[in-house]
C-alpha cells in the first residue's frame, strides 16, 4: 500500500513538474507580462465602475496565451492570403483580409485609426531627426583638414559630433520605446 502511495505522490509531482515547465514556456514565449497586465486593466476600468481591479496570475496567463494564439491565427491566415497572391511579405492589406477572413472585422476600422496615427507620429520624427542631421551637416567648423588626397576638407567640431549621436541616440530610444 505504502508503495503504491508513493508511486501516485511521484506521478503527481512529475504532473507539477511538466505544467511548470509548460508555464514557463508559455511565458518565454510569451507576450511580455507588464504590458498585457496594463492593457486588460485598462479595459477592465473603462467597462466596470470599481476603481480597483486585481488580477490573479493565472489570469494573467491566460489573456497572454490568449492574444498569442490569436496574434498566431492572425498571422497565419495573412500569410496564408500571401501566398495566395504569390507574393513573400505581409502587407497591411493582408492582415485586413485576414481579419475578414477569421471573422473580425470590427477590428479593421479601428486598425486603420491607430495605423494611421503610428504613421503620422513616425513620419513626424524622422522629418526631425532628419532636419537635425541636416544642420549637422550643414555646421563644420572652418579648419581645413588633409583628407588623404592631398585636399582640404572642413571638420566638424568634437561639439557637433556629440550633439547628432546625441540626437540620433534619443530617436532610436524614441523608436523602440513606441514599438
Amino acid at each position: 500500500m505504502a508503495e503504491i502511495e508513493k508511486q501516485k505522490d511521484n506521478n503527481k509531482e512529475k504532473e507539477k513538474e511538466k505544467v511548470a515547465a509548460a508555464v514557463v514556456q508559455i511565458e518565454q514565449e510569451g507576450l511580455p507580462k507588464t504590458i498585457v497586465r496594463r492593457l486588460v486593466k485598462d479595459k477592465l476600468s473603462q467597462l466596470s465602475t470599481d476603481t480597483d481591479i486585481s488580477l490573479l496570475r493565472d489570469s494573467l496567463l491566460g489573456f497572454s496565451e490568449s492574444a498569442r494564439i490569436f496574434i498566431h491565427y492572425l498571422s497565419a491566415t495573412a500569410n496564408d492570403i500571401c501566398k495566395q497572391s504569390k507574393r513573400q511579405t505581409i502587407n497591411t492589406e493582408d492582415v485586413f483580409k485576414a481579419l475578414e477572413e477569421i471573422e473580425f472585422p470590427e477590428f479593421i476600422e479601428p486598425l486603420k485609426a491607430s495605423l494611421e496615427v503610428f504613421r503620422e507620429k513616425n513620419s513626424k520624427r524622422k522629418s526631425a531627426s532628419s532636419k537635425s542631421t541636416e544642420s549637422n551637416k550643414k555646421a563644420k567648423v572652418k579648419e581645413p583638414v588633409e583628407n588623404g588626397k592631398g585636399k582640404m576638407k572642413e571638420q566638424p567640431s568634437d561639439n557637433e559630433n556629440e550633439e547628432a549621436q546625441a540626437v540620433e541616440e534619443i530617436n532610436e530610444v524614441e523608436d523602440s520605446v513606441d514599438d
